[in-house]
């Protein structure tokens, strides 16, 4: 049971990312974003690499390759794709597109790591994804017709690809390494990946100065929060209960956006959230919790 809270903890913080995101559209943008959180992490985290960083270094020199691929899909592409999609397309459509990852993740693991899958896991994602439509469609079935799509979605669709991949492909991760080793390894290496992009928008040192001046709360809680503390929980779930049963958490992203929103923007919660939850958590209960095993 301790594995589930910890993952719900996960997604509510993840989820204020969204919100977050939102809140500083208009001054800072998807490479700053990108770029300050995960040099913010190396900062933190730079004692320890030091403390580590013989091991680390072996361990790059053996597996150098999936340590590549792992950083390129966890850290430097996930979250700038979805930050530069934000940009241009609607938070319904964000959201209709991420709750796509836990499908995603169970074919992938299908697929590469020849996981079972069972009726009843086909039918938890497929309720808790019914779930999640509903909620952002405000309970009205018919305005789907309505949804439109442009190149903004499609930077969220290749967000939710990079983490759906990460979260399997992260089984072949060097053993060698402790899950605080391993994150700390693919910021360095994802930040790396990172800079190139982030110079080549040629800010100004004044404009910086003036970002991390004013948002340096903004700034604290996407380093401790949706990536120190929400990377080690999301890697312990995977680790317990695997990356097709954790992915199933993603589901609740929408559901304490909602909530988020109408404590800290101001948004009101209607009677939908409540049918959304409903079908949601019914959707996790038959994955996780039902005695046969999905």
């Amino acid at each position: 049971m301790q594995v589930y809270v910890l993952l719900v903890l996960c997604v509510l913080f993840w989820s204020a990312n969204f919100v977050l995101g939102r809140f500083v559209a208009g001054a800072i943008e998807p490479w700053e974003l990108a770029f300050f959180r995960w040099l913010g992490v190396f900062v933190v985290t730079l004692p320890f690499l030091l403390l580590h960083v013989k091991k680390i270094w072996r361990a790059l020199r053996e597996h150098f390759g999936i340590l590549v691929v792992l950083s390129a899909l966890g850290i430097a592409a996930f979250n700038t794709l979805l930050y530069i999609g934000l940009q241009k397309t609607t938070a319904t459509n964000a959201l209709l597109i991420n709750s796509s990852i836990p499908i995603i993740i169970v074919l992938l693991s299908f697929v590469i790591l020849k996981t079972r899958i069972s009726k009843l896991q086909v039918s938890g994602i497929l309720l808790s994804t019914l779930g999640v439509i509903f909620l952002v469609l405000k309970g009205d079935v018919q305005s789907i017709l309505t949804l439109s799509f442009n190149s903004g979605d499609f930077w969220v669709i290749a967000s939710s690809l990079c983490w759906a991949s990460y979260s399997v492909l992260v089984k072949f991760r060097p053993s060698s390494l402790s899950n605080f080793e391993f994150f700390i390894t693919t910021v360095s290496l994802g930040l790396v990946m990172l800079l190139p992009f982030y110079l080549a928008q040629g800010y100004t040192w004044e404009r910086e100065v003036m970002i991390l001046t004013h948002y340096t709360w903004v700034i604290a809680y996407v380093v401790l929060f949706t990536s120190i503390l929400c990377y080690y929980l999301w890697h312990y779930g995977i680790a317990h209960i695997g990356a097709g049963k954790t992915g199933q958490f993603t589901h609740l992203m929408p559901l304490f956006g909602s909530f988020l929103a109408y404590l800290f923007l101001g948004e009101r919660l209607e009677w939908y959230h409540l049918g959304g939850i409903l079908l949601i958590f019914g959707g996790i209960y038959l994955c996780l919790f039902v005695k046969k095993k999905c």
